[in-house]
């Protein structure tokens, strides 16, 4: 492994990345993801609604944990950003559950001025021992 012990990691299963950064990074037995969008990998459309858009963005995130054979269970900490966060904070919530199980990740939900996207998220998992 390079880069002091961080080691890239890259799926065509999930969005490509749009500047200088990498869809992953394991370090220190830990997978961090960068922020996800709501893009197809496929097709770059963009769903309208906060539901499909947060249900999107969640598979984009399995897609890179599952290029390390982990999964959203293996997932320690969530963070959300939301361009609406009062308007979609409940919709949003209800997706997101379909998704993880408990015991749930720490998660920190914020508002933020996302680029033409109503949900971004990016995640840390455990790698297994």
């Amino acid at each position: 492994m390079s880069g002091h012990g961080r080691q890239a990691v890259r799926t065509g299963e999930a969005p490509r990345p749009a500047g200088a950064y990498s869809q992953g990074v394991l370090a220190g037995g830990l997978l961090f993801t960068s922020g996800f969008g709501p893009q197809d990998p496929a097709t770059g459309a963009v769903a309208g609604t906060v539901e499909e858009q947060t249900a999107q963005v969640l598979r984009n995130v399995r897609a890179v944990l599952a290029a390390r054979g982990l999964t959203l269970d293996d997932v320690v900490k969530v963070t959300v950003h939301l361009q609406h966060l009062r308007r979609d904070f409940g919709a949003y919530d209800a997706v997101y559950r379909e998704f993880f199980t408990e015991p749930y990740p720490v998660r920190t939900t914020v508002g933020s001025d996302l680029m033409d996207i109503l949900v971004e998220i990016d995640v840390v998992a455990v790698l297994p021992q």
